[in-house]
C-alpha cells in the first residue's frame, strides 16, 4: 500500500498549500486486519485560536469515510462533488478512509444509497451505536484522545470484518487499478479490459462503490490534472486534457472550473504562490 504524506500526494485536497498552513493532517496504515478494506486513518489538528475559522474544500475519494470528532461519530457516503469542512478554534477529526467498496461488506445497503449522505455510525453500521458512546465524552481540544479512540475503532471494525472473500473485493481491484492507471478513460474499454461487460460493470459499481464508473474514471483523471498543475512547471494543458480523455483544452477547463471553483491555470499559479 502506497501511504504517502499529504506534501506528495494531495489528491481531493483543493487548494493544499492554503489549508495545510492552517492544519495539520497525518496519515496512519490500517492494521492487517483492515487492510483488505481501510486504506488508511487520518488525523487532522488545528489551532484557529484567535484566527479567523477557515474552510477547507475537499473533492473527495470516490469511497466511504468514517469520521469522528469529539461527540460525534458519522459515516460519510461518496460525494459526487465538492464538499467543505469549516474549522474554528482548537479542535481534532480522526477519519477512518476505506478503500473503493471497501465499505460495502459492512453495509446492509447499496453504496449507491450513501452517494451525498452522512449517517451517524449508528445507522450505517451493525452495533456502530458503540461507537458513538466512544466519543460522546471526548475533550475536543485534545488531541491526546485520538489515539486510544483509533484503537478502539480497529478493534470495532476488525470484529464485522468478514474472514471470507466478499464480491465487493474484486470491484475493488478495479476501481484501484483505475486510480493507478491515467490511461483507463471509458467505460467500454475499462469493461473489455476487465472481462466485463458494461452493463454488469455498471451494476457492480453502483452496488459495491456507490458512483458509477464514468464518474469514478472522471474523478481519477480530474486528480491527475490537480496534482500535475500544484506541481512544478504548469502542464501543456491542451495536451494534458487529450491525455485524460477530454475533448480539447476548452472542455477540461470548463470542467475544472466547475468542479475546483477555478480555472485550471489559475489554480496552477495559486500552487506555485503557495509553495
Amino acid at each position: 500500500m502506497d501511504l504517502r504524506p499529504v506534501e506528495e500526494d494531495a489528491r481531493g485536497i483543493i487548494d493544499p498549500a492554503t489549508g495545510l498552513a492552517r492544519f495539520r493532517l497525518d496519515r496512519h496504515p490500517p492494521s492487517p486486519a483492515l487492510a483488505r478494506f481501510v486504506d488508511r486513518h487520518w488525523v487532522a489538528t488545528w489551532d484557529l485560536t484567535g484566527r479567523e475559522p477557515f474552510t477547507q474544500r475537499v473533492l473527495a475519494h470516490p469511497v466511504v469515510n468514517l469520521v469522528f470528532t469529539a461527540g460525534t461519530a458519522t459515516v460519510h457516503g461518496p460525494a459526487a462533488g465538492p464538499v467543505g469542512r469549516r474549522l474554528d478554534g482548537r479542535g481534532w477529526a480522526l477519519g477512518v478512509m476505506f478503500r473503493p467498496a471497501g465499505f460495502r461488506p459492512f453495509a446492509d445497503r447499496p453504496l449507491h444509497a450513501l452517494i451525498d449522505t452522512s449517517l451517524p455510525a449508528g445507522e450505517a453500521l451493525p452495533g456502530g451505536e458503540e461507537l458513538e458512546r466512544a466519543v460522546r465524552d471526548l475533550d475536543p481540544g485534545d488531541p491526546d484522545a485520538v489515539a486510544p479512540l483509533l484503537a478502539r475503532v480497529e478493534d470495532f471494525l476488525a470484529a464485522l470484518a468478514p474472514a471470507d472473500p466478499h464480491p465487493a473485493e474484486g470491484t475493488r481491484d478495479i476501481v484501484e487499478r483505475v486510480a493507478a492507471d491515467p490511461t483507463t478513460l471509458g467505460v467500454a474499454d475499462l469493461a473489455a479490459r476487465e472481462g466485463l461487460g458494461v452493463r454488469l460493470l455498471q451494476r457492480r459499481f453502483a452496488d459495491h462503490v456507490g458512483p458509477g464508473p464514468k464518474s469514478v474514471i472522471r474523478r481519477y483523471r480530474f486528480y491527475e490534472a490537480a496534482e500535475r498543475a500544484r506541481r512544478g512547471t504548469p502542464p501543456d494543458w491542451g495536451r494534458l486534457a487529450a491525455e485524460l480523455g477530454f475533448s480539447d483544452q476548452a472542455h477540461l477547463t470548463r470542467e475544472f472550473t466547475a468542479l475546483i471553483g477555478v480555472p485550471p491555470g489559475r489554480y496552477a499559479a495559486r500552487a506555485r504562490a503557495g509553495r
